[in-house]
């Protein structure tokens, strides 16, 4: 399986909304248990995995003034769910049986370690799952921006970015039965069109570092893997035709 691997480090983008029970908040233990055995699969091949976990299905710090709370304040609050969907999606990794990290860029001794690049580095070497909580320590940044962040901090070779669909269209195929899927798009094309792939700061800075991102669908399972190892599923963001 080693040598037919496209990519040997990747960062996994999963959003907190996935790991949501059918009330649309807390934890499914069921879709847990599925990603855990997704995210092994793929660690049992050789690849290094990281993964950057959003916290929607607890607070969403944009629709914190909802709440009577200024943007800032909220988006910590959201923070400090990627902290609980982190720890969670970590116990059914090591259920499993395989070692992982927390970095959060929050500092939280207790349950997490804090985020430095070199240990983060340094852990994916050893083989562990690494799990990056907090986003990126900042209000006013998304987790799609973190996900963008530690993905070129940490060298990985692509930012695999888990959905409910299989890929990106030219609108919402859940409400449009005529939304075109793309195969593959350029960085400037998702930007010019305005395409919800991730939002403009996370896609430029991956323009910038030249960094893939695979848009795939998380609920089939094998896609995970399939995705790994360069089968042309879902979309691909890159700067041009390879």
């Amino acid at each position: 399986m080693a040598s037919d691997l496209a990519y040997r480090r990747v960062l996994l983008k999963l959003s907190g909304e996935a790991l949501a029970s059918p009330s649309g908040s807390g934890f499914d233990d069921d879709r847990l248990a599925q990603f855990a055995r997704e995210i092994t699969d793929l660690h049992s091949t050789g690849v290094e995995v990281g993964i950057v976990v959003g916290g929607g299905n607890i607070f969403r710090g944009g629709t914190g003034n909802t709440h009577g709370i200024e943007r800032a304040t909220a988006d910590y609050i959201g923070m400090l769910g990627t902290i609980m969907n982190a720890l969670a999606l970590q116990a059914a990794i090591e259920h499993r049986g395989v070692g992982t990290r927390v970095l959060s860029a929050l500092q939280i001794k207790e349950v997490a370690e804090p985020y430095i690049r070199r240990r983060a580095t340094r852990h994916l070497e050893k083989g562990r799952i690494v799990l990056f909580a907090a986003g990126t320590g900042n209000p006013f940044f998304t987790t799609d921006t973190a996900a963008s962040l530690r993905a070129i901090e940490i060298g990985a070779d692509v930012l695999i970015k888990a959905t409910r669909v299989d890929g990106v269209y030219d609108s919402d195929p859940e409400k449009n039965p005529d939304a075109k899927k793309y195969a593959e798009l350029t960085y400037l094309e998702v930007l010019s069109q305005k395409l919800q792939v991730m939002d403009s700061t996370a896609i430029s800075l991956c323009m910038d570092n030249d960094l893939p991102v695979l848009v795939y669908n998380l609920l089939v399972p094998g896609n995970l893997l399939r995705a790994a190892c360069g089968e042309p599923i879902g979309t691909i963001v890159r700067r041009g035709a390879a």
